[in-house]
């Protein structure tokens, strides 16, 4: 199941998230829409993901992911299909808020909770692969995608996608996907019914927290007020940095260059923060990964050579790739697998809003001072920020431990 949700998060960012550049400078083109107008449409559909991350997430609580998740394919497949076809701005729009919802029950939240579900002692081996293929959406779809734009027209291009993402992701998900380990008479990490009642005999068990309790104590508050900082942060930093360097005298390849390399560093830092959270407090390690953010936006404030270019990207790259499963492990540490999916899409929300208010802020922020140089210094005050606050979160935790299992 890891295996395939891994495989189907690669496809459905590839082709729903990173594929989306690709198709501006054709549609305006074609079809006369300005830049603005084409990427509204894609702000849009975020904000509906992250309202439509609380429903999905009850609904994947209650009955499982594979409903939600092969729905959800089928619904994605179908509109850009429809997209392939669009005429009209508002049918652009329409089809991009139906996108939203589609993305919020295919991207990574509903295969998170699958995790959270099927895995407790092995949790950090399944997010590492499964975030590790997830992060090869960018490094596979991105030249796929512009070869077919090349090939077949931006229209073409978008047939082949969506039966890429419908011939991968559909039949994965019906297939697949269990809803608990009890449906298979087993239990976490897929151990046999028996077996793992010897092994859990003396062991001492977790209670679920609640949606509502979760969202009433001080640790949601201050977990998502952390990763909501962070996500500002990284947004900012991904969205304005090719900008940043041609601002500060570097050549268009250069910046072309940092971007994609930014893409691949998030591989090796999902390998390294997210099994060392099996070792160290989860807590702290997410700590270490927003510091190692403001580290590099300190790099890249305090010198503009080519050498603290690629120091940046190395530092930033390694932590903006570990945040993502570092929240998916301490939301599923911290409250349980019970009401993972409701609690984890209720963040998503917030998350949502961060990352759509960030590429605007940061503008506004370059506009009023003439530089860059006041948007990596708040990018850096919020990193630190987001760690000490991550920080705090532990220590305030829900006591999820209760008492030795006497059975």
């Amino acid at each position: 199941m890891v295996a395939a949700l891994g495989i189907t998060t690669c496809v459905a960012y590839g082709v729903l998230s990173y594929s989306f550049a690709l198709f501006l400078a054709p549609m305006e083109a074609d079809l006369g829409w300005s830049r603005t107008q084409l990427t509204g449409a894609f702000s849009l559909s975020w904000l509906v993901a992250g309202v439509a991350a609380i429903p999905v997430g009850r609904w994947v609580d209650r009955r499982g992911a594979r409903a939600a998740m092969t729905v959800g394919s089928i619904a994605a497949t179908g509109l850009l299909l429809a997209w392939s076809r669009v005429e009209r701005l508002t049918t652009f729009y329409a089809i991009w808020i139906g996108l939203g919802a589609a993305c919020a029950a295919v991207l990574y939240e509903p295969a998170f909770a699958v995790v959270a579900t099927w895995f407790d002692r092995h949790r950090n081996r399944a997010l590492t692969l499964l975030t590790f293929l997830g992060g090869l959406a960018s490094v596979i779809f991105v030249p796929l995608g512009s070869w077919l734009v090349h090939a077949r027209g931006w229209r073409g291009a978008l047939v082949w996608l969506a039966a890429i993402l419908g011939g991968v992701s559909i039949p994965l998900h019906a297939l697949v996907l269990r809803r608990r380990p009890a449906d298979l008479g087993l239990r976490p990490d897929g151990a046999p019914d028996r077996v793992a009642l010897e092994e859990t005999a003396a062991a001492p068990t977790t209670r679920n927290v609640a949606l509502g309790e979760a969202l009433r104590s001080r640790s949601f508050v201050l977990l998502t007020t952390s990763f909501g900082l962070a996500t500002v942060a990284s947004t900012a930093i991904t969205v304005h940095l090719v900008p940043l360097l041609l601002e500060r005298g570097h050549g268009a390849s250069l910046a072309a260059a940092a971007m994609a390399t930014l893409g691949l560093m998030a591989l090796p830092g999902r390998l390294v923060f997210t099994p060392l959270g099996g070792k160290v407090p989860r807590a702290a390690v997410t700590a270490s990964i927003f510091a190692l953010q403001a580290l590099s936006a300190a790099v890249l404030l305090a010198g503009s050579s080519r050498a603290a270019v690629w120091c940046f990207v190395v530092l930033f790259g390694a932590g903006f790739g570990a945040v993502t499963p570092a929240r998916a492990a301490l939301v599923a540490e911290t409250y349980g697998p019970g009401s993972y999916a409701s609690i984890s899409g209720a963040m998503a929300l917030a998350l949502a809003l961060a990352r759509a208010a960030a590429p605007v802020g940061a503008s506004l922020v370059r506009e009023a001072t003439g530089s860059y140089g006041a948007v990596l210094a708040l990018v850096l005050a919020a990193s630190v920020v987001s760690g000490a606050l991550g920080l705090a979160a532990g220590a305030s935790a829900p006591r999820r431990v209760v008492e030795e299992c006497t059975t």
